[in-house]
């Protein structure tokens, strides 16, 4: 799909003078740390921000270069929010509540500072936030359709990424500069070898030590 038909899914989708709000969500799937989502709204976007825009795509598509590029003129050129849900949300309940209570937080914020009242949401995924008061609709592989998801996709992404990198100063040993906390088989190894932190999620972790117990 070229990249301004991005805006031209997000135009679609708003009726006259409506506002339409992105929201995606990254690291549901690692075994260490935060997951992050976020929230995008894009004002009347012009011609030369499609231009600089012209990239915009799911952020598992692009390399980290480009994320942390289009990650400035996004956080420049929208109203955003960035909402972190920890692991110990995740872990009392679980990564997909915790994903949709971060991206309700983040649409929430973001409608806090708008004027209007013909607002709507879309979500990433196959699922809708729940006990949300304003309409909504759920777009799957959102991230490669609709400008607005793709930005929160991208703004979640990187800033997931760079958290990530942050712990890894705290706890060089698990890779998760390289990793992301994703249960590659250096991190498992590394888990095997140092046990697990207070940044790990142990129930996605159950799996991997009832095999390891089941060695002995």
């Amino acid at each position: 799909m070229k990249k301004n038909n991005l805006f031209l899914f997000d135009k679609k989708l708003r009726a006259d003078d409506s506002i339409l709000i992105g929201t995606d969500e990254a690291g549901r799937g690692p075994g260490a740390g935060d997951v992050v989502a976020a929230a995008v709204y894009f004002e009347n976007p012009d011609k030369s921000l499609i231009k600089d825009l012209e990239r915009l795509d799911d952020s598992k598509k692009l390399n980290d270069k480009i994320r942390e590029e289009l990650f400035e003129i996004i956080l420049e050129n929208s109203i955003n929010e960035i909402v972190f849900g920890s692991v110990e949300e995740i872990e009392k309940t679980n990564i997909l509540k915790t994903s949709l209570n971060c991206m309700k937080k983040a649409c929430l914020s973001v409608i806090s500072r708008l004027e209007g009242e013909n607002i709507s949401v879309i979500v990433d995924g196959n699922k809708l936030i729940p006990d949300f008061s304003y309409p909504q609709q759920y777009i799957v592989k959102g991230d490669g359709k609709s400008a607005s998801i793709a930005a929160a996709s991208i703004l979640a992404k990187v800033s997931r990424d760079r958290y990530m990198c942050e712990l890894d100063r705290e706890f060089p040993q698990y890779l998760w500069a390289k990793n992301k906390g994703y249960l590659t088989a250096e991190h498992l190894a590394a888990i095997d070898e140092h046990g697990t932190t207070k940044y790990h999620r142990q129930k996605f972790l159950e799996k991997h030590f009832t095999k390891q117990l089941s060695l002995f």
